[in-house]
């Protein structure tokens, strides 16, 4: 495992710092921490193992504690011994519990569990030295180098393959980095699609609804049998103050999706949350969103800046503050 950290280069930034020694990349991860683990219910009914860190700095992020760790300060479980971790895992699977939710596979989650690409192989090797049919899941936001995603589709049972945007300008905005890593990894994906589980696409209103078309068919080109899940959108962390995803944008994302040639499209989610009093305006994006010119983009960066990001468009491995992030280390106080 050392070696991969020693020169680490497992994601798109290629930061070669030696994490092992204590140098410090985008993820601000040095040795591969496990956040919290549990049998979990959401699809697919797992084991799942939240590894800390994560190589993007997503505005909207729903476990920005874990993603956001150590800037968080949340307690972590630890770096745990992964032949003890396997055979926890295994146990809750075959445990009542396990049964009763249907859970069959170890789920790795986060924050983003490229970071700890060589500690989650490590797992799942002996999860497989314990069980050789023992299921492996990969959730990630696709940002791996080619070869790194050439490492999990060896061993991986599925994947789950988060996609936001197909417009650069819109996806650094939201997430902090360039799509086009993104979007090669998708047709990687598509390759494989016994291995797929779905793409999902979480839908944030006023920033990325006017991306769906593009993205329903960036992916049916790949594959109009290839499943694609929106998310509906829930108030957090930057965007804690946004509007939560209504059902009628889901309902017409889906209809798109068809409309584009995808026969496995749909979505699921809590939809319709009210906003909070920090809304931030179309008007206001077009003050406090400058260095963008689409309009899902210029909303995004807005509640960037209001956040203390001080790039635009947001560019997090080559940013001076990435080391010493204020939205890495925001902490969502109501009506800002």
């Amino acid at each position: 495992m050392d070696e991969d950290l020693r020169r680490c280069n497992l994601c798109e930034w290629g930061c070669g710092v030696d994490r092992a020694a204590g140098e410090l990349g985008v993820c601000l991860l040095g040795q591969p921490q496990v956040a919290s683990r549990t049998l979990h219910p959401a699809p697919p009914s797992s084991f799942t193992i939240f590894m800390a860190g994560c190589n993007f700095r997503c505005l909207h992020c729903q476990n920005w504690e874990i993603a956001h760790w150590p800037a968080t300060g949340k307690p972590v479980d630890g770096p745990l011994d992964a032949s003890a971790l396997a055979r926890e895992a295994l146990t809750a699977l075959a445990s009542p519990r396990g049964a009763s939710i249907r859970a069959d596979r170890l789920f790795f989650s986060g924050g983003e569990p490229t970071c700890s690409l060589p500690y989650v192989e490590e797992v799942a090797w002996h999860a497989r030295q314990l069980d050789p049919t023992a299921k492996v899941n990969f959730d990630t936001n696709g940002f791996l180098t080619d070869d790194s995603l050439r490492r999990v589709l060896s061993w991986t049972t599925s994947v789950t393959f988060d996609l936001r945007a197909v417009d650069d300008e819109v996806h650094r905005a939201l997430v902090g980095a360039p799509v086009a890593p993104v979007l090669r990894n998708a047709r990687l994906m598509a390759e494989h699609p016994d291995k797929l589980w779905e793409f999902r696409v979480l839908l944030v209103p006023g920033i990325n609804e006017d991306e769906v078309e593009g993205l329903c068919r960036y992916v049916a080109a790949l594959g109009s049998d290839l499943p694609v899940h929106f998310l509906a959108f829930r108030p957090e962390f930057v965007l804690h103050e946004h509007l939560g995803a209504p059902t009628a944008s889901l309902d017409r994302a889906v209809s798109v999706g068809r409309d584009c040639g995808l026969r496995n499209v749909s979505w699921s989610g809590r939809p319709d949350l009210p906003p909070g009093a920090g809304l931030i305006t179309p008007r206001q994006a077009t003050t406090l969103g400058r260095g963008y010119s689409a309009p899902g983009a210029l909303l995004a960066g807005a509640y960037a800046r209001c956040a203390g990001c001080i790039t635009a468009p947001r560019d997090c491995g080559a940013c001076r503050a990435r080391l010493h992030c204020r939205v890495k280390a925001y902490t969502p106080v109501a009506g800002w």
